[in-house]
């Protein structure tokens, strides 16, 4: 039972299409942020190119000049012949420069704007989830947070916490919503993760996730869903400060 949701965690959407303007950029950022998430980790192999193509719905030569970006900024490196291809190269600080730039690079209008919209989806399944969630949806659920709670490493506490919003819609037994917050996971972790990578952070962050847990239990659907939408809040809040902080230190 422990694995029944784990085909829709947060990784999955690495690999979902793109939209068709600046594709290879695009294609770049994504993967970008999940090596920055620790979604995609120091060593690991990329699928092939084609493989790359067909999930992401872009052309071979897009997936060519993404990697032709990344190369160049040091995220992957390719190995050519038997046993070679595309490989992530990104040690912890490389992995934390990029979701300082990611953020950085993002207008505080631009980030509220998406926290306003996580929490408007993930509240809602959370609503959902009050109302839907079976025993061994919320025993999954509590799972993924004792997993970010044990969590050491920036890589280990990102990859928990976008499997916790997951559990939640996958609770809500909505297909649909469980796609779109699996997405808005790619957008909103490298943007606010930076805000829970100390420990005061990572401990506010498992609170609020057990008490969007305990409202789900309770079949609480509408205190799970304002926890939710405080919870996304507080993530705006937190990156907005962060993101103000390292503008005055350039």
């Amino acid at each position: 039972m422990a694995d029944r949701h784990s085909s829709v965690r947060a990784p999955s959407a690495v690999f979902e299409p793109v939209a068709t303007h600046g594709r290879a950029t695009l294609v770049a950022r994504r993967i970008s942020d999940a090596i920055g998430l620790g979604l995609l980790v120091d060593g690991e192999r990329l699928p092939s190119e084609p493989q790359l193509a067909g999930a992401l719905g872009v052309s071979i030569a897009t997936v060519r000049d993404a990697l032709t970006i990344l190369r160049e900024r040091e995220l992957l490196r390719t190995q050519r012949g038997r046993g070679g291809g595309s490989f992530v190269q990104a040690p912890g600080e490389i992995a934390v420069a990029v979701l300082e730039a990611r953020l950085l690079g993002t207008a505080l209008v631009d980030l509220r704007d998406l926290c306003d919209h996580y929490g408007a989806v993930a509240g809602m399944a959370a609503k959902l989830a009050g109302e839907r969630a079976a025993d061994d949806d919320v025993g999954l659920l509590r799972g993924a947070i004792d997993e970010l709670e044990a969590a050491g490493s920036l890589a280990a506490r990102y990859r928990a916490a976008a499997r916790c919003p997951v559990e939640v819609a996958a609770a809500a037994q909505s297909a649909q919503l469980t796609g779109a917050v699996i997405a808005l996971q790619t957008e909103v972790g490298p943007l606010v993760g930076l805000a829970y990578r100390d420990d005061d952070g990572h401990r506010e962050a498992v609170r609020r996730q057990r008490a969007i847990a305990d409202a789900i239990a309770d079949a609480d659907g509408e205190r799970a869903r304002t926890t939710t939408e405080e919870h996304a809040g507080e993530l705006y809040r937190r990156a907005r400060d962060l993101h103000r902080e390292m503008r005055s230190r350039r």
